[in-house]
Order: structure tokens, then sequence, then C-alpha cells
């Protein structure tokens, strides 16, 4: 393919954006939500296997005074037809993970920009199929991986740009919250996220954790990751829950899972960096993204505890409250009246996420998180997957910049 482009992709200003969204569930809901906050964005089409949630969608966005949007509830592939004959801008998919793909394939091959929930992929080819398109159609496709904007990890953020940390050399992060309840609904995302789990073993869920320590580390922006070693403990949780949980009649108690339900990835990158990763979703424990960044001049961390312990300027050997550090080093986004204002979806962070990409697109500038954020990111999914089943031998991760993250420049710290 030869390197990526040199310069970070960015289109000519929109006046207005012209949205459709293909999946409106849970989170596709919350997306139609937070967009219909933001100024400039007019919801033209919604695409849904379930006719229920588009009409829930359509009434959302009547009630915000917008007209009533089309609608396509003819089945799985009816997205195909709403990217063809649609004249939008942008389409948003929140469907299962293995629809990602296929939708954001079909917006950048009928002309239109494409976002995702994350991960963006589940395999490397996939990651790679995102990143031809991007290049030959010319579109963004972005993955809306909402905790690289809350607010703890844009101050980090902003800390580390203002050389607190001193030179950062190791993070670690992961996801670790207990979905056994979810996994096994009989609604949403217990449809379908189950499965993977009787299939695959490796860490399903990266970006979540990994997104905002990448950031940090300036990823495919003067470092990339290079390659990764990972296992995973034996698989209990998921087996224990449906014996405990399920009615004797239930076809899913004789369901067979792989995944393991401790998977711990060791990521090193090419200036030699290194990142703890975890997934843990099927065990009884509290919520966790850890994000945990160690630097020459300090440490910070946000999970169990919000610390950080900056060298010369906290006690000797002490940790100090990281609340202390937000009237000094607030990110200047999360000072915005626009998010001040801004209720639900994760305590603020949904509303600022959906807000930059459409504030990014109608100014005509590079997004905060481009296809090749959202294909190194997805990538350590199949990595994972990979070293687990080969005794936990390394496993490269592609450069999916092709040599332009030596001369990218790191991600700044947006004005509000």
């Amino acid at each position: 393919m030869g390197p990526a482009p040199a310069e970070p992709f960015a289109t000519l200003p929109m006046e207005r954006v012209r949205v459709g969204f293909v999946g409106v569930g849970g989170m596709g809901t919350n997306h139609v939500n937070q967009f219909l906050k933001c100024e400039g964005v007019d919801v033209v089409a919604v695409c849904d296997i379930r006719e229920a949630h588009a009409e829930r969608a359509s009434k959302m966005i009547q009630d915000s005074g917008q007209p009533a949007p089309t609608l396509y509830t003819r089945g799985e592939r009816d997205f195909e037809r709403l990217c063809a004959e649609e004249d939008l801008d942008l389409i948003l998919t929140a469907t299962p993970w293995r629809w990602h793909v296929p939708v954001c394939v079909a917006a950048m091959k009928n002309g239109k920009h494409a976002a995702t929930e994350v991960p963006a992929a589940v395999t490397i080819d996939e990651c790679w199929q995102l990143v031809e398109n991007a290049e030959k159609h010319h579109k963004h496709c972005v993955m809306m991986e909402n905790a690289c904007y809350d607010r703890a990890e844009m101050m980090c953020l902003n800390m580390v740009r203002q050389g607190l940390l001193g030179e950062v050399l190791h993070g670690e992060c992961g996801y670790l919250h207990d979905l056994r309840g979810v996994k096994f609904s009989d609604g949403g995302e217990g449809l379908w996220r189950r499965e993977h789990a009787t299939k695959r073993n490796g860490n399903l869920y990266p970006t979540h954790g990994l997104g905002p320590v990448a950031q940090c580390m300036n990823i495919n922006r003067g470092d990339r990751f290079d390659y990764l070693v990972s296992m995973s403990s034996p698989s209990r949780g998921l087996q224990l829950w449906q014996q405990e949980h399920l009615p004797p009649d239930d076809p899913r108690r004789s369901e067979k899972y792989v995944l393991g339900d401790v998977n711990v990835s060791l990521i090193k990158t090419v200036n030699g960096r290194t990142i703890y990763l975890v997934h843990d979703t099927n065990l009884p424990r509290p919520y966790s993204r850890i994000h945990m960044l160690q630097g020459t001049r300090g440490i910070l961390r946000k999970w169990p505890v919000a610390r950080v312990h900056i060298e010369g300027r906290g006690p000797a050997h002490g940790w100090e409250e990281l609340d202390q550090y937000y009237e000094e080093f607030e990110h200047p986004l999360w000072k915005s009246e626009e998010v001040k204002q801004a209720n639900g979806g994760h305590g603020g962070m949904d509303f600022l996420e959906d807000y930059r990409l459409i504030q990014c697109l109608r100014q005509g500038v590079p997004t905060d998180m481009d296809v090749y954020d959202a294909a190194a990111w997805s990538a350590i999914c199949e990595a994972s997957e990979r070293s687990v089943a080969n005794r936990s031998r390394p496993v490269d991760i592609p450069d999916f910049t092709r040599g332009r993250w030596k001369t990218n420049l790191p991600l700044g710290i947006v004005e509000a």
C-alpha cells in the first residue's frame, strides 16, 4: 500500500452534518440523544432490525424538533440500502461487533464518513479493511471510544502534555467489569455478546482502557505498538453463573465457554514503553479501567482510588488525591459550557465524544481519533487470541500507518 498519507485526513468544513444511525438499541439510542444536543446536526435516517427500536429513535428525533427520519427495518443488511440511497455525511453504527466493519465499509464505499462503537473490528484483516477503504475513498473512519473523553483521563493527558510525569515509560489499563448479568440477559448485548465467549480466548474488549493510555504514549504519533504476549486464566465464571442462575430447562445451560475469565496482555512499543492490559468480565468484581501511568517524574492512577505522586511537588513517597489537580490541570474541553450543560451518557463523556466528532467535521479539521487508532487499538483482539493459542508467544502488531507514526504529531490539547 505504501505509506499512509503524509498529513492527517480532514475534509472541507460542513455547515451542517447529516447523520444516519445503524443500530439504535442501548448505545445507539444514547448516541442519537447526544447528537441531538449538538449544534449543526440533522438526523436523517435510522436503521435497525427491530422496527420498535427505529420508531423509538424516530420519536426522539421528532420530539427534538427535527423532521421524521427515513426508517430502514427490512432485515440485517438493510443498512446497505441506507448507505446507497440516503444523502448523508456520516453514518454511525452501534450494532453487535460482527457488523461494525460491514457497516463502515458500506458507508465509505457510498461516499459517507463512518463512525463505529467499540471495538472497531474483531480481526486484523478487518482492521486493514477499514484502513484501506478510508484511504481509498478519502473518508473518516472513527471509533467512538468514549473513555478517551472521561474527565480524569483527559486531565491526565493534559498533565502528560505539560510534562508533570516526565517521560511516560509504562501504563496499566484494562476493562474489568462484571458483565455476567448482561451476557445472560434476554435482551441487548445478552443476545450476542456471550456467543463470543464460546469461540474466542483473549482480550475481546481492549479499547476502553487502552485508548487513553495510547494517547498519552503518542501511539501512531511518535511511537507505535510493536508486539504483545498474552495469557488467559481458566474459564469458570460463566459456567458457574449458568448453573446457579438459569432454570434446569434453559438451553443456555448446555453452552460451553473457552474465554478465560482473566486475560493479561503485555504490549511493547517500538520506543520501548510497556503496557499491561487486562480483560476481566466474567467474575464478581467492582468496575475498573485501572488507568495508571508511570513516568520519570511521577505516577498517577485512577482506580481503585484516584491518586497521584509528582516528584518535588507532593509529599515525599506519599500520594495526593487526584481531585486536587483539577483546578490547575482540568482539560479545557471539560471547562466548556457545552459539557457543563450536558447530562447523562456516562457522566458527560458520551456527549463530549459525539460533540467533538461533529465539531471536527464542521470545522474541517482532523478528528481526535482516526482510522489508524481504530485499527491499532482493535488489532489487540486477534493478536491476544493468537498469543494465547500459542503458549503466549509474541505476536507482532501491524503498523497500520506504514511508517507515518514517525512523523505524525502527538494529539494536542484542544481548547474549548
